[in-house]
Formats: C-alpha cells, sequence, structure tokens
C-alpha cells in the first residue's frame, strides 16, 4: 500500500465515523519523522510494514476517544515541541497569546530591570513557564503544581528545551510561600471550567479534571489566589491571567472585591473573545 492509500483510507473511516479527518496526515508524519511539507514528496512510496503497523494502532487509539495530542506524545506550543500525557492538559493556542501578552507588557513596564522574578502556578506541561524562560532571558521563572505527575512531565519539557526553571510541588500558592518566594510578575492558567459545564468527551474522558474545572461557576481558584496573591508579589506587580471568555462579570467583581482600586484589564483573544485577564498592581495610577 503507498502512503496516498493509506491516507485516503483513513480519511475516508475518519469522515464516516464523523472524526477530524487531518488526523490521518497529522498522525502519519508524525510517526514517519517527516515535516508536513515532506509527506507529499513520499506520496507514492509504499508503507513499511512497522509504520503501517504503527500508525493502524495509533488510528485506533484515537477512533477509541484519545487525543491526537497524546498519541503522538506532543504538542507545539509558541513553536517548541512540548511532551504531553493524560498527566498535563494539552497545550492550546489560546495560552499563546497570554504569553505574548506577558511578552509585550514585560517591554511596556519591566524594560529597566535587570532581572524579573516570574511564578506560573499550576503548570502542568510547563508550556507558559518555559517559553517565557527562553523568551526573555531576563527572566527567573519558578513554576508550581500540585501534580508530582504533571511536574515530571514540566522537568522534563524543561530538560529537553533548554529551560532554565525551578519546580515546586504544592497546592497554589503555598510553595510560593514556604519558599519566601517574591515575583514580580505572577502568571497562572487555573482551570476555570465550571464543573457543571458540558465539554468535549474528548477532553472530558481524556484530560486531567484536576487542571479543568474551576468550581460551580468556575473562578474557585481565581479566589484563592486573589485572596493570598499579596503574600507572594512584590509592591509593584502585574498579574496575568487565562480566563473563560463568558466569565467577563463575574472576574470583574472578584478583582474589584481582592483588588480594589488597582487598575486591571480584559483583554480579547483573536477571536474577540475575552480571555486574558492582566492586575496592574501598582505599576500604573489608572488603566
Amino acid at each position: 500500500m503507498t502512503v496516498r492509500e493509506l491516507i485516503r483510507q483513513s480519511e475516508a473511516l475518519l469522515d464516516d465515523k464523523d472524526k477530524d479527518c487531518n488526523v490521518a496526515k497529522v498522525l502519519f508524519y508524525h510517526l514517519a519523522d517527516k515535516e508536513p511539507h515532506q509527506l507529499y514528496l513520499m506520496m507514492d512510496e509504499e508503507v513499511d510494514e512497522q509504520l503501517y503497523q504503527d500508525f493502524q494502532a495509533g488510528m485506533k487509539r484515537y477512533l477509541a476517544g484519545e487525543p491526537i495530542q497524546y498519541i503522538k506524545g506532543k504538542e507545539t506550543f509558541f513553536s517548541r515541541d512540548f511532551i504531553v500525557n493524560e498527566n498535563v492538559l494539552i497545550p492550546r493556542y489560546e495560552t499563546e497569546e497570554l504569553v505574548e501578552n506577558i511578552l509585550y507588557k514585560i517591554d511596556d513596564y519591566f524594560s529597566d530591570y535587570d532581572s524579573i522574578e516570574l511564578c506560573d502556578v499550576g503548570t502542568g506541561s510547563g508550556a507558559i513557564a518555559i517559553s517565557l524562560a527562553l523568551e526573555e532571558e531576563k527572566l527567573h521563572v519558578t513554576a508550581t503544581d500540585i501534580s508530582h505527575e504533571a511536574l515530571e512531565v514540566a522537568q522534563l519539557n524543561a530538560r529537553e528545551l533548554g529551560a532554565n526553571v525551578e519546580f515546586y510541588q504544592g497546592d497554589m500558592l503555598q510553595p510560593l510561600i514556604d519558599h519566601h518566594i517574591k515575583v514580580d510578575i505572577f502568571v497562572s492558567n487555573p482551570p476555570y471550567i465550571p464543573s457543571g459545564q458540558d465539554i468535549e468527551s474528548v477532553v472530558k474522558d481524556n484530560e486531567p479534571h484536576v487542571a479543568l474545572f474551576g468550581g460551580n461557576d468556575g473562578l474557585y481558584f481565581y479566589r484563592q489566589i486573589f485572596e493570598c496573591a499579596k503574600e507572594v508579589i512584590q509592591d509593584r506587580a502585574l498579574l496575568a491571567f487565562e480566563m473563560g471568555f463568558d466569565q467577563r462579570a463575574l472576574m470583574e467583581e472578584a478583582v474589584e472585591y481582592y483588588f480594589p482600586g488597582i487598575p486591571y484589564e480584559i483583554i480579547k483573544d483573536i477571536n474577540g473573545k475575552d480571555r486574558m485577564l492582566f492586575i496592574y498592581y501598582h505599576l500604573k495610577d489608572k488603566l
């Protein structure tokens, strides 16, 4: 069987099952260790028997409901490949926008700093912490997670990508408090899906619930962070969060309660949805 025949056959099967037809090509060029554009140059080649078996095994897992990212064992984030498995949330492109905006704001508010302390609470795969550490050399990055298994993945990603990040296990801000860490930039992408909300089965059935659900209204972990944040931030600090696109009113209420009089901003993502919260703690007088 040629590559073209295998891909076409698999795309037809995926279409019949109402699955993403692109998965066939993605899985094949991953297993063949090729770049996407190289796939088209090998369409008329015969498929190696071992590659064929590996491909069929991957297709079976995908058809059974497993995310393609877990089958591949990696996901691209900020132009780098991060190792992912069932112990960590799969990095989303929306979170790339959070990283990008943080880098812009470092230029805006910390350009005169020789060294900047930054933490990433609930780091998961380490995608945010590692990307920021690699993009901005002035950053000294600390990352925490309650899950030992998640931290193992994050530490492996840091080693593979050559990022200098300190990792601590513990619940929310507690590791920072225990180690007397004070940061200039506090970053977190906490779980923000309301516990009663229906989500895609491929997400609900595979990705760790501890990284998905944030209580009845989705803001349980934000309120925990807001309540204790002043223990771990400097007198002048930036707080940056990803948030649910439909949580603006609740988020504004929470921020104004815990940070009265402090300027903040909710920024839309590329799709025009409310997605990022920035709190400017003594960084400027007003927005």
